[in-house]
């Protein structure tokens, strides 16, 4: 599946994107997966309060399974104005 990471997201991990084989059957289980990795993915998703998810564009929760998901994408919180 495709990973896609925003804003500082992004910088921690130096990626905007990539393409993730995994097993996971929710997205808690692929960011365990992903925090495993590396520690710059371990920094990147240390505090899931300040970070927001969308499978395949919609917005979603971090216990929402990936079944049949072809994109996930983390990203901040987005401020209106």
């Amino acid at each position: 599946m495709d990973v896609l990471y925003f804003a500082w997201v992004r910088e921690r991990i130096g990626l905007p994107k990539e393409k993730v084989e995994t097993s996971a059957a929710t997205v808690s289980d692929l960011v365990a997966e992903l925090s495993a990795r590396e520690e710059r993915y371990a920094a990147a998703f240390a505090d899931l309060s300040a970070l927001r998810v969308a499978l395949d564009q919609e917005l979603s929760d971090f216990d929402a399974s990936l079944t049949g998901v072809r994109e996930v994408a983390f990203f901040p919180p987005m401020t209106g104005g």
